[in-house]
This record gives C-alpha cells, structure tokens and sequence, in this order.
C-alpha cells in the first residue's frame, strides 16, 4: 500500500473535482477534500482493495458531503451572511431560470449513471479518465454514456431505455 503522501498527491485533484461537481463550492470542495483525506488516514485499515483507491476515497467525499448536506437544513444561514448577487431583469430572469429548471428537470429524469456522468462533466469538470475512475468503469464506457445522454437531452426525451 502506497503512504497516505503519494496516495494525496495520485488522488485529491479527483475528489477536489468530484465534490465540486457536487457542491459547487471550490472553498467547501477543498474542506471536504481534506476531511476525505483526514477520514481516510483514520480508517485505512478498513479498505479491503474490493474498489479502486479513488472509488474508495470518493465514497468518503460523498458521505462527508451528504452529512454537510444534513448539517445545512439544521442551520440556518444569518441574513448578514447571504451574498449579494446582481438582479437580472425580471424577464430576462425568469426566462434563464425557466430554461435552467428545464433542462435540470430533465437531467433529474436520466437514469442514475447517465445522470452522474452528466453531473460530473457538465458540472465538475472532470475528464472522461477521471469520471471513468470515480464510478470504476472506463474511459471509454464514460464517453459512450456522457454522448448518449446529451443526445436524450438534446432530443428532449430523457425517459429511461428500454
């Protein structure tokens, strides 16, 4: 086994990319990503080789993301800290939103795999390698399910094969 050194250096732009596709956040995205890597250290010794390293590591991101998730409904945020953002015209807003929700609705209705790569890609970044390696498939098998997906995202119909 690799030390947890070169194990960070192989591996933490992948989880950094694959948390960043999940929360949008680079400043939480690399919070997470240390405590993937703090986690990881601690429970090494449970890691049995049945997955890839970065299957294993990415796991721990989406688990530490999903308490961060549960952390956030409990907390509220204080209106002092909520970021001012520029207001777009009411039209021009709403048209953006109605296209945005349009196509997320769409997304939403892929199946989970489709879904995931299209998140990973089109929201994180990651290269085709990188989403081949977090979900243990290959490259290629990354590419075929990102081009189908975004042909049923293009034709409008995003309902499950058959």
């Amino acid at each position: 086994m690799e030390d947890m050194d070169a194990i960070y250096r192989r591996h933490a732009h992948t989880v950094y990319k694959f948390l960043l596709a999940q929360c949008r956040d680079p400043d939480l995205a690399e919070e997470l990503t240390q405590e993937t890597f703090y986690q990881a250290v601690r429970s090494i010794g449970r890691f049995d080789g049945s997955c890839k390293l970065s299957v294993w590591l990415c796991q721990i991101a989406k688990h530490l993301w999903y308490q961060q998730l549960r952390k956030r409904q409990k907390a509220p945020v204080p209106l002092d800290r909520l970021p001012e953002v520029p207001v777009p015209s009411a039209e021009d807003g709403l048209l953006e939103q109605e296209g945005r929700l349009a196509l997320l609705r769409q997304i939403h209705r892929l199946p989970e795999l489709q879904r995931e790569v299209v998140y990973l890609r089109a929201f994180g970044g990651l290269s085709f390698r990188e989403i081949g390696d977090v979900l243990d498939r290959t490259e290629a098998w990354a590419r075929v399910t990102f081009y189908r997906s975004k042909e049923k995202l293009r034709n409008g119909g995003a309902e499950d094969e058959k």
